[in-house]
């Protein structure tokens, strides 16, 4: 489906930009986005990716991700039949969930690539996306998450009365569009197109090439090891641990945090929490894993070196997909969708002004935040379109640049029915925005 949809915005992007006289601005934002793709996002998620894979080892070989997964064994394999239930795909994925609900946006895609990277371990077709590949991506397409803080931050800077109100709003447009894509996921994988058996795939090569994407040493499973077990003291060094954490905690409770002073008692302890959290895994995580015997800085470098030729790896996907949409945008494709069908969706009660936004929003998340801050100092920060907006931006996701770094990652370039449900749990988030925002405020 990529396919279609990277060639179908490039022809648009030229078409359009020759018609529209902007074939100049065309040019120069595909050069633009590909720089951009390589200097803004690609080396900056070198550093990241390297320091999240690292702890990532460390939980790993602590045992952590194994018993987190254990504990959630029977609603994950509901959700990913496939994939064995002590497999550390499992504590991959709900650390990337987790990551994601509470807003820790950087630690949630270095974690995101390492569930991608335990998927295509049990992968029977390298280069093919699996079931579990394609949920995991709807999962995390849909936005579930718990505290929307870009949208609250940019409300509280820009004098909002209110800037936790679409707390609600956002958490019950994430859940409708959470479970659609879940169940658009599930239904497109039995369809005909989709199976995988109906992709035609390259042909085996020799055994002994050692460029067979096949080849099992390509994707190598450690044998799982079992940690020692914590001493005494070092029970006593973990409670202290987390006792101080929770007396942080409480002291950020006491004092003002972001979200302005109207904020709830659940925006205010989401906001402590999410500022203490990295810092507290960053050294958490070490610890625990120091006093299960785990030699820490040998395992966080090898996890590391892993995370920084990932990270490398997603370039090429990174530049095709961001020059494509780059291009679009310039040429003016999303101002001339917005001219035609703008006025059919506000005759069902759908607002033009919110139209450029959702449009915009699977494509790239800075021109989203851009479009989201113009309408904030246009309509003003508590206007109902304005929160229809900031809800939007709480229920969806930037589609098709997750897919382009999560397959990407992996080398995945079929990714069947994934980038369809996405969209799919997008526009649910959308609709669901726009419905629940008119019923509490309309």
């Amino acid at each position: 489906m990529l396919n279609f949809i990277w060639l179908g915005l490039i022809l648009l992007a030229v078409l359009l930009g020759g018609w529209n006289d902007r074939l100049p601005q065309v040019t120069e934002g595909a050069f633009d986005a590909a720089k951009a793709a390589v200097l803004e996002i690609a080396l900056p998620l070198v550093g990241i990716t390297a320091l999240w894979l690292g702890m990532m080892r460390l939980a790993e070989k602590a045992g952590m991700i194994r018993s987190l997964a254990r504990i959630l064994r029977r609603p994950l394999r509901r959700l990913f039949p496939d994939v064995p239930a002590d497999h550390p795909a499992m504590g991959s994925m709900l650390m990337n969930m987790a990551a994601n609900m509470i807003g820790l946006t950087n630690a949630a895609t270095p974690l995101g690539l390492r569930a991608m990277q335990d998927l295509e371990r049990l992968n029977p077709h390298p280069g093919t996306a699996t079931n579990a590949m394609c949920t995991f991506l709807a999962i995390n397409t849909s936005s579930l998450q718990l505290l929307p803080m870009t949208a609250i931050s940019i409300l509280a800077a820009k004098g909002s009365a209110n800037p936790s109100a679409i707390v609600s709003t956002a958490l019950l447009a994430t859940t409708c569009s959470t479970i659609a894509g879940i169940t658009a996921v599930k239904l497109l994988e039995r369809m005909r197109a989709f199976r995988v058996g109906s992709i035609r795939l390259p042909l085996p090569s020799d055994p002994s090439d050692p460029s067979d994407p096949s080849d099992p040493s390509d994707h190598p499973t450690e044998a799982p090891t079992v940690p020692a077990s914590l001493p005494l003291w070092g029970r006593v060094l973990l409670v202290t641990f987390l006792a101080t954490f929770g007396l942080l905690l409480w002291r950020l409770l006491s004092h003002p945090v972001a979200g302005g002073p109207s904020a709830t008692g659940f925006v205010r302890f989401m906001n402590a929490f999410s500022i203490l959290a990295i810092p507290f895994f960053l050294a958490g995580l070490p610890l625990y894993a120091a006093l299960r015997r785990v030699p820490v800085y040998e395992e966080f470098v090898e996890g590391a070196r892993e995370g920084f030729e990932v990270a490398v790896r997603i370039i090429p996907f990174l530049v095709a997909m961001l020059v494509a949409i780059k291009m679009f945008r310039e040429a003016g494709g999303v101002e001339l969708i917005t001219r035609h069908i703008g006025p059919a969706l506000a005759w069902i009660g759908f607002p033009p002004d919110l139209l450029p936004m959702a449009l915009t929003r699977p494509l790239s998340g800075s021109a989203s935040i851009g479009l989201f801050t113009d309408l904030v100092d246009t309509l003003g920060p508590d206007h109902l379109v304005t929160r229809m907006a900031a809800t939007l931006m709480g229920s969806t996701e930037t589609t098709l640049y997750v897919a382009a770094v999560y397959f990407g990652a992996v080398g995945v370039r079929r990714v069947r029915h994934a980038v369809a449900a996405g969209l799919l749990a997008d526009l649910a988030g959308v609709i669901a925005s726009v419905a629940i925002c008119r019923l509490m405020w309309g």
